[in-house]
């Protein structure tokens, strides 16, 4: 059985797993059921001061990550995945990371994750390596790891012995191009507030009914593009 491998180039491998070693993507990873390889792309320089950055051509603000630096690095890396040819840069310039996405990659063997810093990388090697710019949405950060973190972790808990149960996988929001319907637990009653008398009921058809019209009123309301999107295909 080929088990799920992330490969991540960064100048900040300490930064890895962070937070995916605690929690399910901790234990998944504790017990094989993920793996997660991280290289330092400065390892790849030379010279004595092992420079990855350089002056943008045509001037500018800010650094650049030079094009032989990075491309042996994903040379090196997509050698040693075996297999694996996803490679993916984070970028504002990117699509928009979705559950599409997310669900799309669990169902490969894997992927090399590229964490830009400065003012991102040399263009050549985007084009010359076939690499997918993916984007967390419209806001800037100081570099690609954290978004590797998210979209690792929205990865992980979708494969097998990772997360417990299945079935919450399946209710989640944007399962189905809703948002979640809201939840419920005990008490029954907090500071004057009751819990919806369907579902104490015990009428597990009516249940479903209600939580479905409320996953639909909730998206609506709150993201339209989602609801209009949805309506499309129907």
């Amino acid at each position: 059985m080929t088990i799920w491998t992330a490969h991540i180039l960064s100048l900040y491998p300490e930064m890895f797993p962070g937070p995916l070693g605690a929690s399910l993507a901790g234990k998944g990873l504790s017990e094989n059921a993920w793996n997660l390889n991280v290289t330092n792309i400065r390892d790849f320089a030379s010279g004595k001061h092992r420079n990855v950055d350089d002056s943008p051509f045509g001037g500018g603000a800010g650094m650049v990550m030079r094009p032989d630096v990075l491309g042996a690095a994903i040379d090196a890396t997509v050698e040693a995945s075996k297999g694996i040819e996803r490679l993916i840069y984070f970028s504002p310039r990117g699509r928009t990371l979705d559950q599409a996405f997310v669900r799309e990659l669990a169902e490969e063997p894997g992927a090399v994750m590229i964490c830009g810093r400065f003012e991102g990388i040399d263009q050549r090697v985007l084009e010359a390596r076939e690499v997918e710019e993916v984007s967390l949405g419209d806001f800037i950060m100081s570099g690609g790891e954290i978004a590797a973190l998210a979209l690792l972790d929205a990865v992980v808990r979708l494969l097998p012995g990772v997360t417990g149960n299945s079935l919450s996988l399946e209710e989640e929001s944007f399962s189905d191009g809703l948002l979640e319907y809201p939840h419920y637990t005990r008490p029954p009653v907090w500071e004057d507030r009751a819990v919806p008398e369907i579902l104490l009921s015990g009428h597990h058809e009516k249940i479903k009914e209600w939580r479905q019209r409320q996953s639909e009123e909730l998206t609506k309301q709150r993201r339209r593009d989602l609801w209009d999107l949805r309506q499309s295909k129907f």
